[in-house]
């Protein structure tokens, strides 16, 4: 069975019932469940937060991967109906850091591209590359995850650099010791 319309466009009890009865329809996707709420405009605010409440009992685990597929999506539900303040957002951005970190540590996943981190978004409308798949470590990796303990490959590799040159130096230094005796 499927749903047969989008889910923006679904009335209180209609949402229910689909979450309710969600592994009886073929096309169900927690995403879209998701993302309907924060655009529907069908719903008001009470309607919208006891939804959300409602799907966050059935769909935890969903909801908590959410920070990783679709940051935007799920900052956008946790303050729904919310007046945040520059440095309450800092803070849950923050948060859904550290998350994103223990999620990939967690599940021993290795790779970041996940969601919107799998597509090239400059934020330049008239960019080519938009909604274009990308290779995690290429160089179309605009908006890709970081962490705090994400190490620096370029002082690494600056680090290499100055123990080879001096290798280098000490074993000139050593040659032309021995040439002097």
């Amino acid at each position: 069975m499927k749903i047969g319309q989008k889910f923006n466009s679904l009335t209180y009890t209609e949402y229910i019932h689909i979450i309710d009865n969600y592994k009886k329809f073929s096309d169900f996707n927690t995403l879209a469940l998701f993302r309907s709420l924060v655009e529907t405009k069908k719903l008001d605010l009470n309607q919208k937060l006891e939804i959300r409440d409602y799907a966050n009992k059935q769909f935890q685990k969903s909801f908590d991967f959410l920070q990783l597929k679709d940051p935007d999506t799920y900052l956008s539900l946790k303050i729904l109906g919310e007046n945040l303040t520059i440095a309450d957002e800092s803070k849950i951005w923050e948060d859904i850091r550290v998350n994103q970190e223990k999620i990939l540590k967690d599940k021993k996943i290795k790779h970041r591209n996940f969601g919107q981190y799998s597509k090239h978004n400059c934020g330049y409308d008239s960019c080519p590359y938009n909604g274009l798949m990308i290779k995690q470590g290429s160089s179309l990796v605009e908006a890709s995850m970081r962490f705090k303990s994400d190490k620096c490959k370029a002082g690494s590799i600056l680090k290499s650099d100055n123990h080879k040159k001096q290798r280098k130096i000490m074993k000139q230094l050593i040659q032309q010791e021995l040439a002097d005796e």
